[in-house]
């Protein structure tokens, strides 16, 4: 199938990906990416890839042993098809499948997940029905997500997910149902007046009760700059 609105984006060390109108990224990629930090000899999983930033991003900072990018929507599949061939990337492994029915060959360390933020049936949808898979659970929830996750990780493997703050009782709760333990949290606001606009949460498989609470990260100074943190996640630092 040929698309006409796909253009190409660099990230930087060689890297570039497709976004289309229905298949871009923003900020809480990069946030989520920094937040899960993989090691190099990690095996990892990114869950809801779209076109596959996180998996990317993952990719050009911390280099891990292997990542699998899991999407359920063609056109975001062929995206980050296209973005590996175009920066010669091999060990990314784009899946094209429900990550409800996925399952890894080898038990992983990390998986990641942005998923759709709002439950289906609430708030007004778009009129792009791929933009709206993305947006709401109606392909998938957050209880797929952990569930599907518990069934890939090894014992004390993590899940790191990202959310709406009015989500993380839901996602505490289904993370605890399948066995994975909140371990970390941390908040995002745009500013320290601004009420947080995101949230980010560690789970592990098989973890013991115990939450720490990370300091909450701020995008922007009192001036609207960048802060130094952000500057660093978006390698805007003369240290990157």
């Amino acid at each position: 199938m040929n698309y006409t609105d796909l253009t190409f984006e660099k990230l930087g060390n060689g890297i570039e990906i497709c976004v289309s109108s229905e298949h871009r990224f923003g900020t809480d990629a990069f946030l989520l990416a920094d937040f899960a930090k993989p090691r190099h000899k990690d095996k990892v999983c990114d869950f809801c890839t779209g076109s596959g930033i996180i998996a990317l991003l993952m990719e050009r900072n911390f280099h891990p042993e292997h990542i699998y990018a899991v999407e359920i929507q063609e056109k975001a599949h062929i995206q980050l098809k296209m973005s590996l061939e175009r920066s010669g990337i091999t060990n990314i492994t784009p899946i094209l499948g429900d990550l409800k029915n996925w399952k890894a060959q080898q038990e992983l360390d990390l998986i990641t997940c942005n998923p759709p933020y709002k439950i289906d049936n609430t708030g007004a949808k778009n009129d792009l029905e791929a933009v709206s898979i993305a947006r709401h659970e109606m392909m998938c929830t957050i209880d797929d997500v952990c569930n599907s996750a518990a069934k890939n990780l090894k014992f004390g493997g993590r899940l790191c997910i990202c959310n709406r703050p009015q989500r993380l009782c839901d996602i505490m709760v289904a993370m605890r149902n399948a066995g994975l333990e909140p371990k970390r949290v941390r908040f995002v606001s745009k500013n320290p007046e601004s009420a947080p606009w995101l949230v980010m949460v560690e789970g592990r498989k098989g973890g013991n009760p115990f939450l720490q609470v990370e300091p909450q990260l701020f995008t922007h100074d009192k001036n609207g700059e960048y802060t130094d943190e952000m500057k660093r996640i978006y390698q805007l630092t003369d240290d990157n």
